[in-house]
């Protein structure tokens, strides 16, 4: 019970953070350029830009039908973190609202950078949570769960609108760089989302399959798992090597399969959420390798040094 506080003490704070990063981008970059944000908070912004209406007020305001919809459709869980992340936004856009009247930065394509950035940082810190700040996530979890349309084709579709919106109120221009901030906006927050450690999945299909299996395991020290498979035009049964590796581990992997064989046939593969041991477990070391096939650190760094050598003579 003790830890479950503990996780939803550190989710709740984590949340704050993502939206107070938020709050300073959208009034520090956003709202000196007439920029929008998604969803109801670019609404707001939209209503700022007309009638001078504060975001603050607007964002809490808009939300409150959506967060009806959400207490009667969605879970209990989901219905408080987007009430708090809404809350707290309101709150951060109230409390660095000065910002906007100061245009600390006066170009406007590198105001939409830096917003972007910042902002995206915002929303992954608090989406690697699960947290939510209402608005069209709230729209798009439920179009989701009622005609498995994906959240983020609907939050595209109402981005769309606004921006489309903002062109004709605005002009193409504030548009324009509204275009880059989104693009700014979702690599960044899916990059905080998924961690910048990011993996690789590695298929390799070799006649040396074994010989390049056991130097993956012993050399990059990553397992590997085969995968029978069969030539659609040979029909011959065939292994084929899978392993996922860390983005710093690719290099190598690349020249032991290059040093084994030449024509090895390999695909890489971005990876997103990999768990498990190795990655966000503990290596279990209950499972233990056969016999012969064990090797301590001294042979892998023999084995290492004779890769290394052969690979030199051969660049010679």
């Amino acid at each position: 019970m003790q830890t479950q506080v503990k996780h939803q003490l550190k989710r709740y704070l984590t949340i704050t953070l993502g939206t107070c990063i938020s709050g300073i981008a959208l009034n520090a970059f956003f709202l000196p350029h007439e920029l929008l944000s998604g969803g109801v908070t670019g609404l707001g912004m939209i209503l700022y830009y007309l009638f001078g209406w504060q975001v603050s007020v607007t964002n809490i305001v808009f939300n409150i039908p959506l967060f009806f919809l959400a207490y009667r459709l969605m879970s209990r869980n989901y219905f408080l973190s987007g009430i708090f992340g809404t809350v707290a936004l309101s709150f951060w856009l109230h409390a660095f609202a000065p910002l906007s009247q100061m245009h600390l930065v006066h170009d406007a394509m590198l105001s939409c950078i830096a917003g972007g950035v910042l902002h995206g940082i915002g929303l992954g810190t608090l989406y690697h949570v699960g947290g939510s700040t209402g608005g069209s996530d709230i729209i798009g979890a439920i179009v989701e769960k009622f005609y498995s349309i994906s959240i983020g084709t609907t939050g595209f579709a109402i981005n769309v609108v606004l921006l489309c919106t903002g062109a004709f109120f605005f002009g193409i221009e504030p548009a324009l760089y509204t275009l880059v901030a989104y693009f700014a906006v979702a690599k960044v927050s899916n990059a905080f989302t998924d961690g910048f450690d990011y993996k690789k999945n590695v298929f390799i299909i070799s006649e040396q399959n074994e010989a390049i299996a056991e130097a993956i395991i012993k050399i990059v020290g990553r397992g590997v798992t085969y995968i029978q498979g069969e030539g659609a035009f040979t029909h011959q049964h065939r292994k084929m090597i899978f392993c996922v590796v860390k983005l710093t581990q690719i290099a190598k992997v690349k020249q032991l399969v290059k040093e084994y064989d030449p024509y090895a046939f390999m695909i890489i593969q971005d990876a997103n959420d990999v768990f498990g041991r190795g990655f966000t477990q503990k290596t279990n070391h209950t499972i233990q390798r056969p016999p012969e096939l064990r090797m301590n650190w001294e042979e892998m760094e023999a084995a290492e040094k004779k890769t290394a050598a052969r690979q030199k003579n051969r660049q010679e």
